[in-house]
């Protein structure tokens, strides 16, 4: 096995039970947000493991040969693109399964006669009967425009801030835990927009003729800031921001 592979796997599980462990405390907020959207760790692992594994794979491509110390501009612009690079190929394998998450969230509240989808498997085969492959990536395209603003940050503005710092390795836990907290915070606000698109695209996915409230994602853009107004993509933002608690948890546990 080459130091490559076992630098991935090693990334990967790390990136992983980092993930799920901070999943798991802050996994009832994770719930009141998709309720008022209207919308655990089984997938949070897979995604964030896949993040971190790929984000070091990209920062050797982007930032190869990169001194962070003179080279300032270049090394930040080498961590965004190596964040939202690594966010934008995760999606693209685990994006069907959100999907079925958030169309099940929004099913459980129905009585139960009224419940759509006996569960994930279900929800998955049903919207693939119904949409094909295509069914199960409605709303992929303003998703990954809103992950890669999200991880670009998230990862990016991280190990830059972490880097510059002294002594990255001894610095006091609480500075370690406000960095990315703030980190958190602000891609979280900066990328919601795109996840309510997302979801209102996603909640769509199934529906036939008059039902069919957007056209596409701009069709929904316009629509929200005109029938809603600008406060509308903010919905839930609150309990995110306390949600990104867990993404800030990642970030220290992982390193």
């Amino acid at each position: 096995m080459t130091d490559a592979v076992v630098s991935f796997a090693k990334d990967f599980l790390a990136g992983g039970v980092a993930a799920a462990i901070s999943k798991m405390a802050v996994a009832p907020i994770k719930r009141v947000k998709l309720l008022l959207k209207q919308i655990t760790a089984d997938k949070y692992f897979p995604t964030q493991a896949l993040n971190f594994a790929f984000k070091d794979k990209f920062k050797q491509i982007f930032l190869g040969g990169v001194d962070k110390r003179t080279q300032f501009w270049r090394y930040f612009a080498g961590n965004l693109a190596s964040g939202g690079a690594a966010g934008a190929t995760s999606l693209c394998f685990v994006y069907p399964v959100d999907f079925a998450r958030t169309r099940l969230a929004a099913d459980v509240g129905k009585a139960g006669a009224e419940r759509e989808f006996r569960g994930l498997g279900d929800c998955l085969v049903k919207i693939y009967k119904s949409d094909v492959i295509k069914g199960l990536y409605q709303g992929f395209n303003v998703s990954v425009q809103g992950i890669i603003i999200y991880q670009a940050a998230y990862f990016g503005i991280y190990d830059t801030a972490k880097r510059m710092l002294p002594d990255p390795k001894n610095t006091h836990i609480v500075i370690s835990w406000m960095i990315p907290q703030t980190v958190t915070a602000f891609a979280g606000l900066t990328s919601y927009p795109f996840d309510t698109v997302r979801h209102c695209m996603m909640m769509q996915s199934g529906c036939k003729g008059t039902d069919i409230m957007y056209t596409g994602a701009l069709d929904c853009w316009r629509k929200i800031a005109r029938d809603e107004g600008g406060k509308a993509f903010f919905k839930g933002a609150w309990s995110n921001v306390l949600r990104g608690m867990g993404g800030a948890f990642v970030l220290v546990l992982y390193d």
